[in-house]
C-alpha cells in the first residue's frame, strides 16, 4: 500500500469547541408546551432522536462563529457592544406549523416555523445585523444577503414530513441574549441579557 503523503500546513483544522450566537427564549409555560409537542412529533415518527429539553427550546437570531479552545474575547466584547445599542420595544410571536429541514431521504431537524407571527424577530435580527456591522463584524453571519428564517428545533435527526400546521406557540418577546453554546455538550451558558424597550 503506498504511503499517504504529508504536507506542512495542511493539517487538520482544530475542532470547535465553543460557539457563539444571540437567541430569545420562550417563557416557561410555553417551552414545557413546545417540548410536549416536540416528543409527540417523536412518538409519531417512532424516531430514536429526543426531543430537545424544555430549557434548551430558543430562536437564534444571529450566530456569531464556533471556535476552538473557548470565545474569542474581542468578538464577546463587540458583540455586547452591539447589542447595549438596540432601541426596540417588546413585541409578539408565534409559531404555528411544524416544518421539516430535512433533505429527503435523509433525517434532519423538525422544528417550528411562522409567518406573520415571527415579523418581530426578523425586526430584532436586522437591527443587530446593523449593530453588529457597525461594531466592526464584517463576515456571513451579519450578511444582509444571508436568508434569514426564524424558527424552534423541536428535535434533531427526524424524518423529512411535509409542513403542517400545529396548535400556536406564542410568547412576548421581552428580552434577548448572548449564549455562549459548549458544543457536543448540549450546553448553553447565557452570558448576558438584555431588556427591550423603546428608546
Amino acid at each position: 500500500m503506498p504511503e499517504q503523503l504529508w504536507l506542512p500546513g495542511l493539517e487538520a483544522p482544530p475542532v470547535p469547541t465553543d460557539g457563539l450566537f444571540f437567541a430569545v427564549f420562550p417563557d416557561t409555560r410555553t417551552a414545557t408546551g413546545i417540548s410536549k409537542l416536540a416528543q409527540q412529533f417523536c412518538s409519531e415518527a417512532r424516531s430514536k432522536s429526543k426531543p430537545l429539553a424544555a430549557n434548551r427550546l430558543h430562536v437564534t437570531l444571529l450566530h456569531l462563529g464556533n471556535f476552538a479552545g473557548g470565545l474569542p474575547q474581542a468578538r464577546v466584547d463587540a458583540a455586547m457592544n452591539a447589542a447595549a445599542s438596540i432601541s426596540m420595544e417588546p413585541f409578539s410571536v408565534e409559531f404555528d406549523s411544524a416544518v421539516s429541514f430535512a433533505l429527503k431521504p435523509r433525517p434532519g431537524p423538525l422544528v417550528l416555523g411562522g409567518g406573520e407571527g415571527v415579523v418581530g424577530l426578523h425586526a430584532l435580527h436586522d437591527a443587530l445585523g446593523l449593530a453588529l456591522l457597525n461594531a466592526g463584524f464584517e463576515d456571513r453571519a451579519v450578511s444582509p444577503t444571508t436568508p434569514y428564517v426564524p424558527h424552534v428545533t423541536l428535535a434533531y435527526g427526524m424524518p423529512w414530513i411535509a409542513t403542517r400546521p400545529v396548535e400556536a406557540a406564542s410568547w412576548n418577546v421581552r428580552e434577548f441574549a448572548l449564549v455562549h453554546s459548549l458544543l457536543g455538550r448540549t450546553r448553553h451558558v447565557v452570558l448576558a441579557r438584555w431588556l427591550l424597550a423603546a428608546g
